[in-house]
Parts: structure tokens; C-alpha cells; sequence
């Protein structure tokens, strides 16, 4: 909560501060800057102590020179705000870019990335997440903020020996700071607990449910008490909509969802093809130019525009909002006239100018927000989804909602439409078909905008776009990055129908060597130090003996170097020919032979052991409720061979008709 509120803070001041500065003091962003002046209500923007650059240098803010000045401030500042990012990403911390939830998927279904939730990613995410959003770019922070607080997590997990010894215990706490990450990020606890448990989790016993709701009230409590916006909302668009919505009015609403599919669709394609694009070619090799390039494209394309030019999340604020009579907004700009009032209501009127000069600046920024956003999610810098996608889907669900109330003006017949509702069910229907969330998406919505009476046309309009969206591509983008990096995730969701036993996945193959494996009383440090050198297994399968093969327990690799390392140091006599022993009592030495090396400490007595006869079905179905690694198979107590996740993938692959070297585990 509180780093999401010192983010929020200082996102907002370095967006202004690519405008100008504040003469008061120069850490007030533009609105805090202008609250003490009682302005009047149609000069607010303009207060005395909030210069423009071009009021700084030039001393006065009209004119063509002005606009250039300002312009060239402008890119500049994105540019130095981008390339600072990129920089410190690239130089102390490589993962903190990109979103970060499929990662965070990936080691929920028990997969390990190093460092990946590190104290340094945190440090830095945080701070290239302000400067990347600040930039200008088109891009969220919502999606890094789950990183962020899971990164939390973990750091506290290691404070805790109940936690750090226990790996399934992490992943709760892992799964509860997800649902803390979406709570701050949209002020919504409910929203992010749901988010959790459908998109990140992977494994959601019942008391992580009420768990993850403690951690995200708390980081809701925590982000309100600090109040970034100062307006006691814990979001930037917070709209209050008591608008009944008319059963015609489902028709726009359904066609938003197919508008918010067919979009989600194109651009995972888009982005993911772009993403392969930057993995296979030299693109990949350069990404601060690869940045500076797209900050240029975008700073130089968005400031002409002025939809484009404020940040994304004021744009959709402004977009929620619904016209009162003293808005000054060009989107109010209605032609007034008050003889057909129907109560306090404010009457059906035809739209003015302003509302036609607002309809094609918000066409051009749904083109630019439409294309940019492809090639700006997957670069260096941290990166969320959410608001981009939410940002086209208000924009066209505004141009069709004031399309429908001038149809409806001119047709005095009709009944009466709110435009504004349209943009709230847009920006739910694209993020619905780019991340292919259903509930949690409804929940997150009316939590953030506090429109009840709305649930039903989010429902129709997330319902759609995820069939249609579907229909199209059968993966979310997150499920399709995971993908592309080659992440061994096996989902959760889908069926596995083959008739294949385990012993048909299981290596060694017929014709491969044997099962590399440990025995528990004969070998010597030499041996087992020959064997770690000379394969690169994580761990290894001990046995009784070469000849028996029946299996005693499992071993890891790291706790192996470690332990001999330590002994060669700390315990007298460990030589090269002293033998290791796994069993719980070692047999008298003759007192010529050097001491021996007792390691039963550190062996796994239960292994997770399948026999060869076991249906696949049944083990694909072990490694997705466990989240396992690897399990070894059995024949009568005999160790055969060993089944790993990458195994059980490539199996799947086949089946599939894929080949099975095409998926890379980088």
C-alpha cells in the first residue's frame, strides 16, 4: 500500500512536470499547485503559479514559438524519463521490465526463477515503474504492482523460518500479495482477491481466500490513509453512475464486446509475433534504442493530440465521466437549450462543436493507443497492461455512446441513452478480450467505478469478448507470453484425454544410458563429485545398491556441493576416498580407512514416487495439484526412471501434434 501510494505520487507530479512547474514549490504537481488560487470555474487551468515551459523561458505562453518550446520540453522529458528507466533496468536489474504476471503464474505452479522476487527488482521496478509511466508510453502500472507486492512477499517470507523452510506456505503468501498488488492498484480488494484466485494462482485453498482478503484490505486501508489523489478515492476514475440502462441499450452493449474480443485477439497476436520478432532478429540486442525509439514515436505523435498528451489514466477518467451542466470539458459542449427539461435531468441536446472537434481527437488517439501499445508491451521497461487496454475500450465505447444519444436526439421517439456508461462497458470488454478475465474483470470494474446498476452490461460485454476473443485465439496474453518464453507451465485448465501409461513419458528412454543415481552406502566423495560434475541434474535418486535398485530417497544437487564443501573445511579426516553414507546406522570402519561422511540429513525420504503402470492422466493431474518438479517411477518398489515437468510438457506438445523441441525452456 504504501509504495503504491509512492508511486502514485510521483507518477503524477513527473507527468505534470513534462508541462511545466509549479513557482511555489517545485515538488506540487499541476493541481496541488492550484488549489490555494479560488479560480473561477472556467479559467481553472490557468493559476499564477503554474508556469508552462514556455511561460518560464519565453515569459509568455502564446504563439507558435510557445508551442514549439513546449513540444520540445515535452519529448524531452519523456526521452530522459524512458532512457533512465531502460538504463537501470538493464543495469541492475534485467527483470524488473515487462509486466510480470507471467512469471508470477509460472512460479506459483512451483517453478523457480532466481532472483526473480528479489530486493533488487523490487527497488528498481519501483522506480522505473514511475519513470516509465510518467514517460508517456503507452502503458499501465497495474500489472507491475502485482510484482511489486509479491516481491514484498517474498523478501518478508525470508524473515520467517515457518516460511522460508516451507515452499507451499510461500506460495500462499505469494498468492495473497497478488490480490494486495490489483487492490491497490484499482482500490479494489474484492477485485483483487477474485484476481488472484482466476488468473494468477495456480493452487487456491480455501483459507488463502480469506487470507488474501486480509492482506488486500489492509493494502487498500494503507493506500487510502495515505491518499495520492487527494480526494479520498484510492483511484483516478472514480465515477458515480445512477443512470438506469434501457434493454436496447444491450445491443451497443454486446457489440462493444465484440469490438473489445476482436481487438483482444489482435493484439495478442500482434504483440506476441512482435515479441518473437524482438527474441529471433537483432532488435533484441538493443533495447535502449529499442526504447528511445518508441518513447520518440510516441511523445512526438501524443502531444499535438490533447487526449494522448494527458496521462492514460487521467484520459480514461476523463472518459467516465458524465456531463453535467457546468462541465467545461469539449466532450460537454452541447448545444443547450433549457425550454424541454424533464425534471432535474438534464434534457437529450445535440451535440456542439466541441463535442465534434473531442470525437475526432478521440478517433486519432484510439488509431495511436491502438498501435502503440503493440510494440510498447514486451520492452525493457516495467509495463502493465491494464490501463492501455482499458484506455481503447473507453475510448470507442464514448464515440459509440454519444453516437447513440444524437441518434436517439434525433429521433425524438426513442428513449433516452447515457453516453458515459458506454465507456466503463468498452474498457471492460477489451481488457476482458486481451486477459481473458471474466469475473474478477466485473468485479474490478463496478468496485472502480461504483456503478452497480451496471453489473449486468459488463457481464453481457465480458461474456462476449471472451467468446469471441476465444473464438479467434484460444489463449490470454499472459498464458501466450508464458508461451513464448518458454516457461515450463502446465495449465490448469485444460483436459488431458490420452490413454498413455507413465512408463511411455518417463526417461531413460529404451535405448538411453541408465538413471544417473546415487547409492546409499557405497560411493566415495570422488565418485559423487565426478557424478556432479559431469551431469547437470538438479538432483539425483538414491538407491540401496547398483544391483537391487530399490529406492531409498532423493537428493538435491545444491544440498550435495554444499554439505561436501562444508565438510572438506569443518570435519577432520574427509578426503577424496572417504565414503558416503545415506542409511540411518553406518557400519564400524577397520581403523586404517579415513572417516566417513554422514549425509542422511539432507536426503528426501519422500520422494514423490508413481508406478509405471499409472495412467497419465493421473500424473499430469499430480503435477497440477502439487505443483511438482519431478517424480520418479517405480516397478515393484525398483526405481525405472524419473518423469519431470519439461517431460510431462513435451508430452503434451506431442499429443498435440507440436514439436516437441519447439517448446525452448530458456
Amino acid at each position: 500500500g504504501s509504495l503504491a501510494g509512492l508511486i502514485d505520487i510521483s507518477a503524477h507530479w513527473m507527468t505534470d512536470l513534462k508541462e511545466g512547474v509549479c513557482l511555489a514549490g517545485f515538488w506540487f504537481n499541476h493541481e496541488h499547485c492550484c488549489w490555494k488560487y479560488n479560480t473561477t470555474f472556467t479559467d481553472r487551468d490557468k493559476c499564477p503559479e503554474w508556469k508552462s515551459w514556455s511561460q518560464l523561458i519565453l515569459g509568455h505562453g502564446e504563439g507558435a514559438f510557445a508551442y514549439i518550446l513546449n513540444y520540445l520540453m515535452y519529448v524531452i522529458w519523456a526521452l530522459l524519463f524512458s532512457l533512465l528507466a531502460v538504463l537501470l533496468v538493464k543495469g541492475f536489474a534485467p527483470y524488473a521490465c515487462g509486466s510480470g504476471i507471467p512469471e508470477i503464474k509460472t512460479i506459483l505452479s512451483g517453478f523457480i526463477i532466481r532472483g526473480y522476487l528479489g530486493k533488487w527488482t523490487l527497488i528498481i521496478k519501483t522506480i522505473t515503474l514511475v519513470l516509465a509511466v510518467s514517460s508517456g508510453l503507452s502503458l499501465g502500472k497495474e500489472g507491475p504492482l502485482v510484482h511489486v507486492a509479491c516481491c514484498c512477499g517474498n523478501i518478508l517470507c525470508h524473515l520467517f523460518t515457518k516460511y522460508r523452510k516451507n515452499e507451499a506456505k510461500r506460495r500462499e503468501v505469494l498468492s495473497a500479495a497478488a490480490a494486495a498488488g490489483v487492490s491497490v492498484a484499482f482500490g479494489a480488494p474484492i477485485g483483487g482477491v477474485l484476481f488472484s484466485l482466476e488468473e494468477v494462482s495456480y493452487y487456491f485453498p480455501l483459507k488463502t481466500l480469506w487470507r488474501s482478503f486480509f492482506a488486500a484490505l489492509v493494502a487498500a486501508f494503507t493506500l487510502r490513509s495515505i491518499n495520492p489523489f487527494g480526494n479520498s478515492r484510492l483511484v483516478l476514475f472514480y465515477v458515480e453512475f445512477h443512470m438506469p440502462w434501457h434493454l436496447l441499450e444491450l445491443v451497443p452493449f454486446i457489440l462493444l464486446g465484440i469490438f473489445g474480443g476482436l481487438w483482444g485477439a489482435f493484439f495478442i497476436r500482434s504483440n506476441i509475433a512482435w515479441c518473437r520478432r524482438r527474441k529471433t532478429t537483432k532488435l533484441g540486442k538493443y533495447p535502449v534504442l529499442e526504447v528511445f525509439v518508441v518513447t520518440a514515436i510516441t511523445a512526438i505523435l501524443a502531444f499535438p493530440n490533447e487526449y494522448t498528451r494527458m496521462s492514460t489514466s487521467e484520459l480514461i477518467s476523463e472518459l467516465f465521466n458524465d456531463c453535467g451542466i457546468l462541465d467545461s470539458s469539449k466532450l460537454c459542449e452541447y448545444v443547450n437549450d433549457f425550454n424541454s427539461t424533464k425534471g432535474d435531468d438534464l434534457p437529450d441536446r445535440a451535440a456542439g462543436p466541441g463535442v465534434y472537434t473531442a470525437m475526432w481527437q478521440l478517433a486519432l488517439a484510439l488509431v495511436m493507443k491502438v498501435f502503440i501499445t503493440i510494440f510498447t508491451f514486451g520492452m525493457k521497461v516495467p509495463s502493465g497492461l491494464f490501463i492501455p487496454s482499458m484506455a481503447v475500450g473507453a475510448i470507442a465505447g464514448r464515440l459509440l455512446g454519444v453516437a447513440v444519444e444524437q441518434l436517439a436526439y434525433y429521433h425524438h421517439d426513442w428513449a433516452i441513452f447515457s453516453g458515459w456508461g458506454y465507456a466503463m462497458v468498452g474498457a471492460a470488454a477489451c481488457l476482458g478480450g486481451v486477459t481473458r478475465m471474466t469475473v474478477s474483470l466485473v468485479v474490478i470494474m463496478f468496485e472502480l467505478t461504483g456503478g452497480l446498476e451496471y453489473i449486468v452490461p459488463l457481464m453481457a460485454a465480458a461474456m462476449t469478448s471472451k467468446w469471441v476473443a476465444d473464438a479467434i485465439g484460444r489463449e490470454g496474453i499472459y498464458d501466450a507470453h508464458i508461451r513464448l518464453n518458454g516457461y515450463p507451465f502446465l495449465e490448469a485448465k485444460e483436459e488431458f484425454s490420452h490413454k498413455t501409461l507413465a512408463m511411455d513419458v518417463m526417461r531413460p528412454r529404451r535405448n538411453d544410458p541408465p538413471l544417473t543415481v546415487i547409492t546409499q552406502g557405497s560411493m566415495t566423495v570422488e565418485d559423487v563429485e565426478s557424478i556432479i560434475n559431469e551431469t547437470t541434474y538438479s538432483g539425483y535418486p538414491v538407491v540401496v545398491s547398483r544391483e537391487s535398485q530399490r529406492l531409498v530417497g532423493f537428493v538435491l544437487r545444491r544440498d550435495l556441493i554444499i554439505s561436501i564443501e562444508n565438510a572438506r573445511k569443518k570435519q577432520d579426516g574427509i578426503v577424496s576416498t572417504s565414503i558416503i553414507y545415506f542409511t540411518d546406522h553406518s557400519p564400524p570402519l577397520p581403523p586404517s580407512s579415513p572417516s566417513m561422511l554422514k549425509l542422511r540429513s539432507i536426503l528426501d525420504l519422500s520422494p514423490f514416487t508413481v508406478t509405471d503402470q499409472t495412467p497419465m492422466e493421473i500424473v499430469v493431474d499430480i503435477f497440477r495439484k502439487l505443483g511438482l518438479r519431478q517424480c520418479l517411477v517405480t516397478h515393484n518398489g525398483k526405481l525405472l526412471g524419473i518423469i519431470t515437468k519439461k517431460d510431462v510438457l513435451k508430452h503434451i506438445a506431442q499429443l498435440a501434434n507440436q514439436d516437441p523441441d519447439s517448446i525452448l525452456f530458456n
